[in-house]
């Protein structure tokens, strides 16, 4: 097939929105412990969301998987595994750092590394960055989405060392800039692992492929590893901390105190809300990914550069930046529409490559 990179470059804004939202839901969440409320929404998630699309989109979906060689059904659900801890330490981050700041540090460094791992391991960055027009100009888009990157950084940082702590609570309740980034680079770099199980579970696209799944869906299969991979680790860690501060009664309506039960119906629901924006900006991402040929791998810096571009939107939106100064909230308009300007030029490159 004949992908159009600009409808795939749609597809990953479409991911990064359903990515930079994912995290809206939860701070609705009443009286939850965050474990609790994690691994609800990571139930939907990594485990139930990725196998009902995958079960409705792919043609045999089990025939696929089973027909697929062991390592290359193990490879996927291990780099899922690492991709868990960034996960888990996301979480953290927007905890301590709120939505911009904290998702433009993050994603910074998993751009750079999903991007541009994958073809090196795989022997082909030569071939199809160096070598090649299209792959000059795509080198040039993650040129651009680091800068954009950088902007966005430099403004959260000017922003809060002008705020007094009052005011940095006031935007984010437990924010706390050292612990914040430490977090999130740690994130950052694990978070990428995800881009390594794709590229692992690549052969299971022609296996679906050949079992006749279109092909927008047929990377739908290699979510269900790369997913599962990622609940072992969480739950694994969210099992240890509902051991530690007693609190698996919070299921069920239970409090550790006197004070107000949670709201169990509207937590599910918020939970399973923020749960599935988490599967959908994947399930998006593997759209976009189909799109965009033998480029694929660019995929990933579309990916993040959009979810930057949404997340800057959402912390305005609580207002976040309300108390900088207006050069600061220049500053990272003008690294968003970098990002924005990025999102056009990698796309372009993959049309020429096309």
């Amino acid at each position: 097939m004949v992908g159009n990179p600009l409808l795939g470059v749609l597809f990953h804004w479409l991911g990064g929105l359903a990515s930079a939202s994912f995290y809206v839901p939860y701070r609705a969440v009443r009286r939850w412990s965050w474990e609790i409320y994690w691994l609800t929404g990571g139930i939907v998630s990594w485990l139930l969301a990725p196998w009902f699309f995958a079960s409705v989109q792919t043609n045999d979906l089990l025939g696929v998987l089973s027909a697929t060689p062991t390592p290359t059904l193990v490879w996927p659900v291990i780099f899922g595994m690492l991709w868990g801890f960034g996960g888990l330490t996301y979480g953290l981050t927007m905890r301590y750092l709120g939505l911009s700041l904290g998702m433009a540090v993050v994603l910074g460094l998993c751009t750079v590394f999903g991007t541009l791992i994958p073809p090196l391991f795989q022997g082909d960055f030569k071939a199809k960055l160096i070598d090649t027009a299209g792959g000059n100009v795509i080198l040039l888009g993650l040129a651009v989405t680091f800068a954009g990157i950088v902007v966005v950084a430099m403004a959260g940082a000017r922003k809060d060392a002008a705020l007094s702590e009052e005011q940095k609570k006031a935007a984010v309740a437990e924010f706390d800039f050292v612990k914040g980034i430490a977090v999130a680079t740690f994130s950052g770099i694990m978070s990428s692992c995800f881009a390594f199980g794709l590229a692992a579970g690549e052969p299971v696209k022609a296996l679906s492929a050949a079992a006749g799944t279109g092909p927008l869906w047929t990377g739908l299969p290699i979510l269900c590893l790369v997913m599962f991979g990622g609940l072992i680790t969480n739950a694994v860690w969210c099992g240890i901390l509902i051991n530690r501060n007693k609190s698996a009664g919070e299921w069920l309506g239970r409090t550790k105190d006197a004070g107000e039960r949670p709201p169990l119906v509207a937590n599910f629901v918020l939970c399973a809300i923020a749960g599935a924006a988490w599967y959908f900006q994947f399930f998006f991402y593997t759209m976009g990914e189909s799109q965009m040929g033998a480029y694929g791998f660019s995929s990933w810096t579309l990916h993040m550069a959009s979810i930057i571009i949404f997340g800057t939107l959402w912390g305005f939106a609580f207002k976040e930046w309300k108390d900088a100064r207006p050069g600061v909230r220049l500053m990272v308009w003008s690294g968003v529409g970098l990002l924005v300007l990025a999102t056009i030029i990698i796309g372009y490159g993959n049309q020429m490559a096309g």
